[in-house]
Order: C-alpha cells, then sequence, then structure tokens
C-alpha cells in the first residue's frame, strides 16, 4: 500500500507542535484502487499522475485541510479489489473511495463500499450496466461514462458514414459485453459476426483475424483496452486487414497505448467522451501541466481520474470541509459544482454523467508525437440506456 500525504503545511505543523496523531488524521482522506502491478499497470499510473496534479492544483487542501490519498493496487483482479476496499473503508476509514478500471473489479468491491462501508464512491471509469440500472445506488456517482454509450457513440457515427457491416469483437467479461451490446443498440447495419475472447488471458487474436478475412466485412469494431489493445493492433497490420477493411474502436487505442502502437495506429478513428483537445480553459490547463510534469499527453483515464478528485472537493468546499454528514454529502456532489475537463457536467438520476460523446481521428502533433484528436460531434448531452432501470429519486 502507498499512501500520499499533501499539505506541507499541515505535516510541519505536526512535527513542529507535536500535534497527537488523531488530530493528524483529520484531513480529507480518500481511497483510490486501480491496478498498479503487471501488464495493465501503465493504466494505473495515468490515473495517479492525474489524481497527483489535481492535489497539485487545489494546492494539496480541500476546505484548508491537507488531502490523503491511500493508493490501492487491485492487481488486475476482482477478488483483490474487493479486498483492497475492504480495508480502505474499514481499516482506514476513508472519506471517499475512488478509481476503479475494471467493470468486474468494481461490481465485486460495490456492496463493500456503499452499503456495508455507506462511503461515498465515485468511480472513474468503469460503468457497468448494472450500476446505472438496478444497483444504481444512493452513494456511487461516476465521472466516465456508463460501458454502453461509447460505442453507441460509434454506432451512430458509422449510421452516417453509411457503413453497411461490421463484425464486433471484445473480451469476455462484463465491460467486453456491455461494450459490443452498446454498438448493436446503435447501429443500423448488419453485424456479420462477433467474437468474445478469454479474458485476460488471450492475446493471441490470429484465428478470429482469419474469420475476419474469409468474411470480408466493411468494418471491425473492437473493444480492447490497455495491452490487449496494443497486441490487436500490430496482429491486425500483421494479417494486412489494415489495408482492406478499416478498424473502429473503443478504449483500444489511447495516450497509454500509442507509445507501443505508434504509426500503426495512424488514421483509426475512435469515440470517446474526453479529448485532449476539448478548448475549455481548465482542460488546457490540466493538458498543458500533464505534459509539462510528465512529458506525455494524458489518457481518458487519467481526465476521469483527475475530475473525480475536483468533485470531491467542490463538495468538501461547500462545506468548509465537514464531510460527516453524508446525505449532505451526496446533496454536494450531485450539484457537480465544479469544473470539468469536459466543460459543463451534470449528473443524470442515477449518478452517470449526461454528456457529450467525440469522434476522434489518430494523428501526429506539430512535435510528431502521437495523439489523438477530436473531428467530430457523435452525440450531444447522451443519456445511457439504464438509468430508467434505476429506482432511486
Amino acid at each position: 500500500m502507498k499512501s500520499t500525504l499533501v499539505g506541507a503545511a499541515a505535516v510541519a505543523a505536526i512535527l513542529a507542535f507535536g500535534l497527537p496523531p488523531a488530530l493528524a488524521q483529520q484531513g480529507v482522506k480518500i481511497g483510490f484502487v486501480s491496478t498498479f502491478s503487471g501488464p495493465q499497470a501503465a493504466i494505473g499510473e495515468d490515473m495517479r499522475r492525474s489524481v497527483d496534479l489535481a492535489v497539485e492544483h487545489l494546492g494539496g487542501k480541500m476546505a484548508g485541510k491537507p488531502i490523503q490519498i491511500v493508493y490501492e493496487d487491485d492487481q488486475f483482479k476482482p477478488d483483490v479489489g474487493k479486498q483492497k476496499s475492504e480495508k480502505l473503508v474499514q481499516q482506514d476509514k476513508v472519506d471517499f473511495v475512488s478509481g476503479y478500471i475494471w467493470s468486474n473489479v468494481l461490481l465485486a468491491s460495490l456492496k463493500t463500499v456503499v452499503d456495508e462501508g455507506d462511503t461515498i464512491l465515485i468511480g472513474a471509469n468503469a460503468g457497468p450496466s448494472q450500476i446505472a440500472g438496478e444497483l444504481c445506488n444512493k452513494n456511487f456517482f461516476s465521472t466516465s461514462w456508463q460501458n454502453d454509450q461509447t460505442p453507441m457513440a460509434m454506432g451512430e457515427y458509422l449510421n452516417t458514414k453509411g457503413v453497411k457491416n461490421l463484425y464486433l469483437m471484445g473480451p469476455n467479461y462484463a465491460a467486453g459485453k456491455d461494450m459490443l451490446a452498446g454498438v448493436k443498440r446503435t447501429y443500423k447495419g448488419k453485424i456479420e459476426g462477433e467474437d468474445y475472447t478469454k479474458w485476460p488471458d488471450q492475446l493471441d487474436f490470429s484465428a478470429e483475424l482469419a474469420k475476419i478475412a474469409q468474411v470480408k466485412p466493411e468494418g471491425i469494431f473492437i473493444f480492447y483496452p490497455g495491452a490487449h489493445g496494443v497486441q490487436f493492433l500490430k496482429q491486425y497490420v500483421q494479417a494486412g486487414l489494415s489495408k482492406t477493411i478499416p478498424l473502429y474502436q473503443v478504449f483500444s487505442i489511447d495516450a497509454i497505448t500509442l507509445p507501443q502502437q505508434g504509426e500503426l495506429a495512424l488514421g483509426t478513428l475512435g469515440a470517446q467522451e474526453w479529448v485532449n483537445d476539448l478548448p475549455n480553459e481548465q482542460n488546457k490547463r490540466y493538458v498543458a501541466d500533464f505534459k509539462k510534469k510528465y512529458g506525455v499527453y494524458p489518457s481518458y483515464y487519467g481526465a476521469q481520474s483527475y475530475d473525480a478528485i475536483m468533485l470531491i472537493a467542490s463538495a468538501v468546499e461547500a462545506l468548509k470541509g465537514d464531510v460527516k454528514d453524508k446525505a449532505k454529502v451526496r446533496a454536494e456532489i450531485a450539484k457537480a459544482n465544479f469544473k470539468s475537463l469536459r466543460g459543463g457536467f451534470k449528473f443524470n438520476t442515477n449518478h452517470f454523467p449526461i454528456q457529450n460523446f467525440y469522434i476522434q481521428e489518430t494523428v501526429k502533433d506539430a512535435d510528431g508525437k502521437m495523439t489523438v484528436k477530436t473531428i467530430a460531434t457523435a452525440v450531444t448531452d447522451g443519456k445511457d440506456p439504464y438509468y430508467q432501470k434505476c429506482a432511486m429519486k
């Protein structure tokens, strides 16, 4: 476990005046669960960097109280994620929990945090359909999206471009199923075939690519985050399909994977609710400071994590640092009175955002670095398709 205490003045006061340990704990304590080891650790590190930058932008404090971030590694495993979530709530007694890349990890941890622990959870990535619908909870809020929404946006865009048929591929777990369901929800063309590959063990897609070569669809739609996206793109190009069948993707080509995917990704289209070139002042500052601090572009994982910290800060500031009354904290969180990197930000009744989705193209920037740029708005003020199943009012 790694814990980062931010707030030099508070630390100095503790050392200088010998304040008792109880007072040293009176900051705002946030538990952050992500993957910090193994092949997907780069995603977790991107999220950590953005959390640290958010804390830096806040001056290390919320409502005058030092911010303490307790990072926990879920090791890419639902059972470990649940254990770490229990630790944060029961042992560390955090005020908030955030993070969670993977839908299966979040689903395994949800009850432990929001019900048993009665702790507010700000999801910074995973958005399984169950939590948007029948498992919605007063203590759960998202600064990302519901899983179906991003592929739904891609489906809408493909309709406008006249793509008549698609072959779908994704991993066989909660998010993979949601992603493929999402594109099928809006895409009006023919689905020529779909494959759900083993997760997380399968990194060889040659058999599926051979099938696609035989079918010859007008496009391939994929969802393969992190290292899996790197491997898929390399094999797609090696199989010669990049010359004949366009690739459309969500969460498979981003600031984390592009250094490894390189020019193989040029021209590929994706969908996302945040792109690094969104023209609001908060986003410009975030991207510039992130690049200056770390030497690379941030990803949507990082942007969503940054927004999670700023959302928490908005509630803490409004309540002048008193977060004991959970009902009051929830009410302030629901107002979303913060400067999101997306510009305007508002919650639906199930605590998932109502937001725009953009089409992005992989390009080289003026310095020759691989990145993505916005080329179209696919959906305006999009609501996820499950909010009507949420009984919370």
